[in-house]
């Protein structure tokens, strides 16, 4: 066989074109600081050559730099991708990577127990999201490059975040200010061990350094508190996945109690939660809000979108995204920011009965 033609090198097509290598350079990486007409030609000279453009791995041995943002989550691709509130947050972060010609690489805690792939340690940086982190993940992660996390505290590195406790004050006010006779806290993720049910005094609950699911609960037994209501005695069931599926047979046991058992108010701490629950409870012919008032957490369109409206606390996680993502690169301070939320008041659970 006839040997492969050698591939022409960036010097060679700068020279040929009279450019610097920078502006060659540019023309595939940084086409913004050149005019159309100029790149054009260089890009369409190039194609004619052969030459598909500067060598990733050549020049990342040579800056020290990947042009690679590695975002670790705690959940898998599949449901990250689909869940409202992931997807958005990622969209907040692509947002900004391709703004400056960076390349995002997703990797799940999940399916990398051990520690993270040799494809994503090399990223320029790190960005942490999720309810639960892998903490071995966690260890291996290069000390020489930064990382922010989003929605998880960790000593020492800057994050991105809501104040979940005192919007889950500010709606459990709201609803309980109805004088519910049953109110009941639905969960997301917040016991040790798994549980897709009821939360019983046997079952160990994870910590506020753990998880934001219990600064979510914290702010609820505020809330209870100040209505007079002894918190030990609302009762809560626990979500382990958040999705419609998952979440049915919770909400059906729940909804299925008699009538002087089955809770008159339900406390979301997700939106996916509240909606399965509206679904649910209409198929059952409760009215809502009359029978059944009903809060959510997080503002998805979704619940915005359909009748009645959710009420809910909305956060912005585009915004999170984009902000986790612009420190990342450099372009914003490395320190702990707190974006505000939004009471979002809809027909669910409304101010007038």
């Amino acid at each position: 066989m006839p040997p492969s033609p050698r591939r022409i090198t960036l010097k060679e097509l700068a020279a040929r074109l009279e450019v610097s290598t920078a502006t060659v350079s540019n023309a595939f990486n940084r086409p913004d600081q050149l005019s159309t007409t100029l790149r054009d030609r260089i890009l369409l000279e190039a194609k004619a050559l052969g030459y598909s453009g500067p060598d990733a791995t050549a020049r990342s041995l040579r800056t020290g730099r990947s042009r690679i943002v590695t975002v670790i989550l705690s959940e898998s691709l599949t449901f990250s991708l689909n869940d409202a509130v992931a997807s958005e947050l990622l969209s907040g972060i692509a947002e900004v990577l391709d703004a400056h010609n960076h390349t995002l690489l997703l990797v799940s805690g999940r399916q990398h127990s051990n520690r993270i792939p040799d494809s994503a340690s090399m990223a320029d940086g790190f960005i942490v999201y999720g309810l639960m982190p892998n903490q071995k993940m966690l260890a291996d992660l290069p000390s020489r490059h930064p990382f922010v996390t989003i929605d998880y505290d960790l000593e020492g590195c800057p994050t991105v975040q809501v104040n979940n406790e005192q919007a889950s004050y500010a709606i459990a006010c709201h609803a309980l200010a109805h004088l519910p006779q049953r109110p009941a806290v639905i969960s997301l993720r917040l016991t040790r061990h798994a549980c897709n049910g009821r939360v019983t005094d046997e079952q160990e609950l994870l910590t506020a350094a753990q998880t934001i699911t219990r600064h979510r609960l914290q702010g609820f037994q505020r809330a209870f508190q100040k209505h007079d209501i002894d918190p030990a005695g609302v009762p809560m069931w626990n979500i382990e996945e958040n999705t419609f599926a998952v979440c049915v047979p919770v909400i059906e046991e729940i909804l299925d109690l008699p009538d002087d058992k089955r809770p008159n108010l339900l406390l979301c701490m997700s939106d996916r939660i509240a909606l399965t629950a509206l679904t649910l409870a209409e198929q059952r012919g409760l009215r809502i809000p009359d029978d059944l008032r009903i809060t959510g957490f997080d503002g998805i369109a979704e619940g915005q979108y359909r009748a009645p409206r959710l009420t809910t606390v909305r956060q912005d996680s585009v915004a999170k995204g984009r902000l986790a993502a612009s420190m990342i690169l450099g372009r914003e301070p490395m320190t702990t920011k707190w974006l505000e939320t939004e009471l979002i008041l809809g027909e669910t659970c409304p101010s007038s009965t």
